[in-house]
Formats: C-alpha cells, sequence, structure tokens
C-alpha cells in the first residue's frame, strides 16, 4: 500500500483578475477552490492511474473536514490525526495583464508533542511492501527532526520512504537509505550552502545524494525538465513548451507519476519522460492533470543520458 503524509494540509484557492490595484475592490474573473498539500495531491494523482492509497498527517477544523470528505469522494482512504484550530487556507492569484502569479501562504494550525507521537505511532504500522510519501511544509510545532525519525522507522520496518521537503534535514535521513528524494533546483542548492546550481553542478550534488544512500533522486529544473540519479543510472529529459498556469501542484504531479511507473516499468527513461509530461500538464492547466495530453506529451520529449558530465566529490 502507498501512503501519504501531508502533515500541514491546505485548501488552495486559485483566483484570475485581468488586473491587480491596491486600495479597491480587484473582481475575480475565475475561481477555483481545491484540497491541497503536496502529499494530499499525490494521492489524488495516484487515484487518476488507478493506484490506491491512504491519506494521513494532521486534520483541523472544518476545512480539514472538507480536505477528507473530498479524498474519500474520490475513494482515497484516510487516516488524518484530529488537532485543534483549522487547517489552512492558501490563496493564488493569476494576473493576466502582467502574466504573473501571486501565492499566498498560510502557515496553519500548531501541533503538539504528543499528536507528533501519535503520527509516529501510526507508522509503525507500515512494513516491507509498503512506500511513504511525505511531503510539504511543516506546521507550527513539529521540528525538522521528524523526517529523521520517520527514516529510522522506515529502516527498521522495511518500507520505502520518499521525501519531498525543501527542509537541509532531508540530508540527514541519507544513511537510512530513502526510496526517492525529490528537490527543485532551488532546494538542492540550499541543501548544499549554494545560490545557484550550475547545470555541472546540479549532477554533482544530485550524485552526492546517491553516493550517501538515497536510491532514486530527481530533481525537478521546472520549464528546464528534470534530472534522474539512482539505482537506474543517470538521465535528462526536457520539458514540454506550452502556457504554465499554475506551478503550485506539478512538482507533486510528477512525483506521484514517477512513482507509478518506477513500480510498473523498468525502463527509467519511459520512466522519467511520463513524470516529467505529467507535472508539464498540470502546471498548464488550473487544476491537476487529467491526463489526457500526458502520453502524447512524453512520447515527444526527449532523454539524454549524462553520466559522463558527474564529477564525484573526493
Amino acid at each position: 500500500m502507498i501512503y501519504t503524509c501531508t502533515m500541514n494540509p491546505a485548501i488552495d484557492i486559485f483566483i484570475s483578475v485581468d488586473d491587480m490595484q491596491p486600495s479597491i475592490v480587484n473582481r475575480t474573473k475565475e475561481q477555483d477552490v481545491q484540497p491541497n498539500g503536496k502529499a494530499v495531491n499525490i494521492s489524488f494523482i495516484l487515484r487518476k492511474l488507478g493506484v490506491p492509497s491512504i491519506a494521513m498527517g494532521f486534520s483541523a477544523g472544518f476545512t480539514g473536514r472538507f480536505i477528507e470528505e473530498e479524498l474519500s469522494k474520490k475513494g482515497i482512504g484516510v487516516d488524518f490525526i484530529h488537532i485543534d484550530g483549522i487547517t489552512r487556507l492558501n490563496i493564488f492569484t493569476n494576473v493576466i495583464s502582467k502574466n504573473l502569479e501571486y501565492k499566498l501562504v498560510n502557515p496553519g494550525p500548531t501541533v503538539t508533542v504528543s499528536q507528533v507521537k501519535n503520527l509516529l505511532d501510526n507508522l509503525r504500522g507500515l512494513g516491507k511492501g509498503d512506500i511513504l510519501c511525505v511531503s510539504g511544509s511543516l506546521p507550527v510545532g513539529v521540528s525538522e527532526d521528524i523526517y529523521l525519525k520517520i527514516a529510522k522507522e522506515a529502516d527498521k520496518n522495511g518500507f520505502d520512504l520518499v521525501l519531498d521537503s525543501s527542509s537541509p534535514a532531508v540530508l540527514d535521513t541519507l544513511f537510512c537509505k530513502p526510496y526517492i528524494l525529490k528537490p527543485n533546483n532551488d532546494e538542492l542548492a540550499a541543501w548544499f550552502g549554494k545560490k545557484n546550481l550550475s547545470k555541472s553542478e546540479i549532477v554533482k550534488y544530485a550524485q552526492k545524494l546517491v553516493d550517501k544512500g538515497a536510491r532514486h533522486v530527481v530533481v525537478s529544473l521546472g520549464a528546464d525538465g528534470a534530472v534522474y540519479f539512482g539505482e537506474k543510472g543517470s538521465l535528462y529529459v526536457n520539458a514540454p513548451s506550452g502556457k504554465v498556469v499554475n506551478t503550485a501542484c506539478a512538482g507533486d504531479t510528477m512525483l506521484a507519476a514517477f512513482i507509478v511507473k518506477l513500480m510498473r516499468t523498468r525502463s527509467i527513461d519511459e520512466i522519467l519522460k511520463f513524470a516529467v509530461a505529467a507535472g508539464s500538464s498540470t502546471a498548464f492547466r488550473p487544476g491537476l492533470t487529467d491526463f489526457s495530453d500526458v502520453y502524447d506529451m512524453a512520447e515527444q520529449l526527449k532523454a539524454e543520458d549524462i553520466s559522463q558530465w558527474v564529477k564525484r566529490p573526493k
């Protein structure tokens, strides 16, 4: 079974306006309300691909209930720990005249020490053959050492751990051999104390994650595609061209598609092309992809072996 863990889920409100000015009423043209959170999105994408999952994490108030209800409607299992407060609401505004996207993201409710313990207790029920996807930001009250605690549980109990977090604490989990890491290029740079990375440096540091224990590493390069390093070698895949509408869920879609294809095929070319195409399809629309264009899009992408660019750290 695949489990997804969103410790700080959200309801995301996507709106578009012709223009936005201060101190006046700016009327929206379109709106879309979606249950969200990075691992919540992974569950939704898995369901679209016919793969069952159980969504875990923390849920608070009427907004948390809405997210659980929407997951249940799609046939996704829910096993959230209920806490005080309300699950956060975020607003993403597309200003058409300026071709800009503004993102307003709230911190969310506070989680107690005992509630963190309850989550870890629940994870101890996972075992060999299970996959746990931990994605997204941490809520108030949860320290970054949670990733290491979860990684140790994965190592002890034999389930595969997928991590998608900007926290440098992810590096502390490498000795536990996480199954998949999915940083973007900015996150990878920050982990190694850099502001920006050249192409060769992306290769260098992605490979370093593998050398230190990660089994599969996918680095999202946004409009430039993605690179892969791991048990299946190394590879670069470009991204298709298109008009970006919503970047908020593209990385989650790419990761979910990568997980499913990794389960179903041995070809890393096919796996990464499909994942990049799926992420791009979500970026080109207001909500998550329906996969109507993903398969054709994947066939048009090009894969390039970049093993010769690797400079192993001394």
